[in-house]
């Protein structure tokens, strides 16, 4: 076939990226040549988001931009954001194929048929009544040290604020083997770091009855890999049990991203998560008690519908008390048919603001505090990149805990560092 020009696109998260990797892949195997979303392209593919009304209206401009950058392209738009709005993306003159979640199997053939003969077909299926796990495979992914693999699609919580459900549909999970085998793949591909993703990882369950916990010893068995990391976790997932079989695994990361949102108990009832800021408090006081100093990390929205300041107070006093080390702060932002969209005594954009900016600043000095406990310790850093800068050269990577190290090394050193684990005094 001709070389055919492809650039890929991709908005929102860690599963997206795993797709979208995932899809450039077979492309590339069936003689398609990736290039640049910049660039002039045959085929522009935009893996969309719809986590946030902003995510969505990203997709819309990426949509665009393609048409701009080569008006004859074929622009392909798929994943939540298409899921979500099917019928408005249907008229829109800018974009030339749809696909839902659960048909990105299918770019490869549904490219093809368009190239040559424009057979469009209904690329989107009812994904609230599927059971089926879309099989993917990667090869090589975009970052050269560190894979994201999928595991795990679709979530049955039904927080009040958030549209996936609706969007990515009930929970499946990806079998053990095609997991382990996608894997040991990666890894004759000189990859030393996994990551262990998916829209709600702690319910990874297949259908030979195995667990997260089950997968990720499996994953820490496979000869080559030096370390796994953990996606996002549920507080329901951390026991005894858990934390006692992974904690003797020393390629398990310490690494903890623990879903939180809000650290004040009304405001998580109204958000309709199922757990209180006292049971959050002790999963995170059983994980310190197994691990030396784990990195736990979380998200938080503030300024969410009904939020006194009375209750971002209590988020406030509580974070304080966690002393996590990371936190994300997003203001709430309204998600057209989520039920928090509706609720009554939605929050002002400066108070919004406000307390964002005073949880952004508990957040960098929780971050620094956490970071200096290592100074003058010697760790061990996955080198992913060289940096050079003002004739210095620098190289970068991360610790087991997340922490991003920067130090200056001689060039010629520096650059055969590169994907390997090395011990480096901080």
């Amino acid at each position: 076939m001709s070389r055919y020009k492809v650039a890929i696109y991709t908005l929102g998260c860690k599963v997206n990226q795993y797709e979208s990797d995932s899809i450039g892949n077979e492309l590339s195997k069936l003689g398609y040549e990736i290039v640049s979303f910049s660039e002039y392209a045959d085929v522009y593919l935009v893996n969309t988001c719809a986590v946030t009304n902003m995510a969505e209206r990203k997709s819309r401009q990426i949509i665009h931009r393609a048409k701009k950058i080569n008006p004859k392209g074929i622009v392909v738009a798929m994943g939540c954001y298409v899921q979500a709005v099917k019928e408005e993306l249907l008229s829109d003159i800018g974009i030339d194929i749809i696909i839902g979640n659960n048909r990105k199997k299918d770019v490869p053939r549904i490219i093809k048929e368009y190239l040559e003969n424009n057979n469009i077909t209904d690329n989107i299926i009812d994904i609230n009544n599927t059971c089926e796990y879309e099989e993917l495979h990667l090869d090589k992914p975009i970052e050269h040290c560190r894979a994201y693999v999928k595991v795990q699609d679709g979530c049955n919580n039904f927080c009040t604020y958030c549209i996936i459900p609706y969007t990515r549909g009930r929970i499946r999970s990806r079998n053990i083997k095609n997991v382990l085998d996608e894997i040991k793949g990666l890894v004759k591909n000189n990859i030393k770091e996994v990551v262990l993703t998916g829209i709600n990882l702690s319910s990874y369950f297949d259908d030979s009855s195995n667990t997260l916990l089950d997968l990720l010893l499996a994953v820490a068995d496979i000869e080559g890999v030096e370390r796994v990391r953990m996606g996002s976790l549920e507080p329901r997932i951390i026991t005894d049990e858990f934390l006692t079989a992974i904690s003797k695994n020393e390629k398990i990361c310490p690494h903890f991203h623990l879903s939180l949102q809000s650290a004040c108990n009304a405001t998580l009832a109204r958000m309709n998560r199922k757990y209180t800021i006292e049971e959050y408090i002790e999963k995170c006081e059983l994980i310190r008690k197994y691990y030396d100093r784990p990195a736990i990390t979380t998200d938080v929205i503030v300024g969410f519908p009904g939020e006194t300041d009375e209750e971002f107070e209590e988020t406030r006093n509580n974070l304080q008390i966690l002393k996590l080390y990371e936190m994300h702060i997003f203001k709430y932002s309204k998600r057209d048919g989520t039920i928090a969209a509706n609720m009554e005594n939605q929050i002002p954009e400066d108070i919004k603001e406000k307390r964002s900016n005073i949880l952004l600043e508990l957040a960098r000095k929780n971050k620094n505090e956490f970071e200096n406990t290592f100074a003058n310790e010697k760790v061990k850093v996955l080198v992913e990149q060289v940096e050079e800068k003002n004739e210095k050269c620098f190289i970068k990577g991360h610790t087991d805990r997340y922490i991003l190290v920067r130090k200056e090394y001689e060039r010629g050193v520096a650059y055969s560092m590169v994907n390997e684990i090395v011990d480096m005094k901080i």
